[in-house]
């Protein structure tokens, strides 16, 4: 151990056991923390890796739990892959991480990779280890950004960065079983399996077939008291009918904006929970976490807050600590840090009464005749709708205006199709926006939908049509 964390996983867990007979599991399998620290996920191929840059390719979570700690410390560098990543990219990234060996549980990555000198299945069960697990390398982290506007960036972090805005090697007095709708793939929802490896605590994961519901009924048998997902994630979750099969302490959003009213909405169904949304990113790291359950976050952050820095620049966010990321891999990578060491999150926000709060990306506004739009601005409008459990706002190509905004609602309660309380609803939800909003901003058509799709990193998916 150090005063920046623990030299690896595997020697947290060794640190912070406190006998509370803790696991990680998934719907198919569950591992002990005992045996973790005991046992291998390789056997005795572990020392093969041991000094190599390494690909790791799975398509389930527990998988990928198992390898990320048995590799810690041993490995020179570790590169998460998502599930969903395509196949077609692992050729850049495996040159652009000079990467030397593969740890799947895919049958077949659909090339052949002849300069890999090492692959190895990865299973979802421990083995005797049989080699000497002593670790030797401050391992590098390789992680991948949402790559929603194309090829996914990598992103270079160590295990100190993404774990700077953790406590660790504390002792708790209560068990505490973490759950997570978030991929541990993904930078949010790795931060919920540190949580869980730098304390003694469980972690309930989910999988790939299982349904919002399956989940939540599977963590509430577990006992899960901490959860953590996307705002998406949480609004499909509320809808699903199972919310109250968990009865969790303290509830996580991240990944997404967090406005008013899911904010509202997951104090009304755990009202004995801790709300608490964080904001953070791949390239900025864990940034700071709001707990007053109000949306956006406290002007006064801004300036130096604990070891973190931000200021505000053409009304977008930036941010400089010891959390960020180092840099981009990957041949003509741009920088990632601009020459006073500030991450530019390209997150935009506005200043409200003595409160930030986040309206978008910069690179996801709609062009309305000359006039930037926000989705997300006129989403948490329609959201606010006590009948609304999410909406989508889009843009429509439009002749005259380049585009014109478009807005997909998911009701509480469907209406029938041509009724009269569809036209009430949408009639309704028009007289809400403009209460709120500009004229340009006002939606020019509302289709009511039955579901929203997300992506696999538990966000909204978002497309020009």
């Amino acid at each position: 151990m150090t005063q920046n964390g623990p030299i690896s996983l595997w020697n947290a867990l060794i640190a912070s056991s406190n006998g509370f007979n803790s696991y990680i599991s998934s719907a198919e399998a569950c591992v002990a923390r005992s045996d973790l620290i005991e046992s291998s996920t390789l056997g005795e191929r572990g020392e093969e890796l041991r000094g190599r840059s390494v690909v790791v390719m799975t398509t389930d979570q527990l998988s990928t739990a198992l390898t990320l700690i048995e590799l810690d410390g041993i490995a020179r560098r570790i590169v998460i892959c998502p599930n969903e990543a395509r196949l077609d990219y692992l050729p850049y990234v495996i040159d652009a991480t000079g990467a030397d060996a593969i740890v799947s549980d895919r049958t077949s990555l659909g090339a052949n990779f002849s300069h890999i000198q090492h692959f190895m299945p990865c299973p979802n069960a421990v083995v005797p280890r049989n080699y000497a697990r002593n670790s030797q390398h401050r391992t590098e982290w390789i992680t991948f950004t949402s790559g929603t506007m194309g090829r996914p960036k990598l992103v270079v972090h160590t295990l100190s960065s993404l774990i700077g805005a953790i406590k660790w090697g504390e002792v708790t007095q209560e068990k505490t079983v973490w759950g997570t709708l978030y991929d541990i793939r993904r930078f949010g929802g790795l931060q919920v399996f540190f949580r869980a490896a730098l304390s003694d605590a469980s972690l309930v994961l989910s999988s790939p077939s299982e349904s919002a519901a399956s989940y939540l009924a599977r963590a509430g048998l577990l006992g899960v008291t901490h959860i953590s997902g996307t705002p998406s994630q949480w609004r499909r979750a509320l809808m699903s009918g199972s919310a109250h099969l968990i009865a969790p302490k303290y509830v996580r959003l991240s990944g997404e904006i967090a406005d008013q009213a899911i904010l509202n909405h997951l104090r009304q169904v755990y009202p004995h929970a801790q709300i608490v949304h964080a904001f953070g990113s791949s390239e900025a790291g864990t940034v700071f976490e709001v707990k007053d359950g109000i949306a956006g976050f406290p002007a006064s952050l801004i300036g130096q807050v604990m070891s973190v820095e931000m200021k505000v620049e053409n009304q977008t966010l930036h941010v400089r600590s010891s959390r960020t990321a180092s840099c981009y891999l990957g041949k003509d990578a741009p920088a990632l840090r601009g020459a006073d060491g500030f991450v530019d999150t390209g997150d935009m926000i506005d200043l409200r009464e003595g409160r930030y709060h986040f309206v978008g990306r910069r690179d996801g506004r709609i062009n309305v005749g000359g006039l930037k739009v926000h989705p997300e601005e006129i989403e948490a409008v329609i959201n606010r709708h006590p009948e609304v459990q999410m909406s989508l706002v889009r843009a429509k190509k439009n002749p005259v205006t380049g585009a014109v905004v478009v807005a997909d609602v998911v009701l509480s309660s469907p209406p029938k199709p041509g009724s009269g309380s569809e036209r009430a609803f949408h009639s309704d939800i028009l007289q809400f926006c403009r209460q709120s909003l500009p004229p340009h901003k006002v939606p020019a058509l509302i289709r009511f939908v039955s579901s929203l799709a997300l992506a696999e990193s538990g966000k909204m998916m978002r497309r020009l049509s």
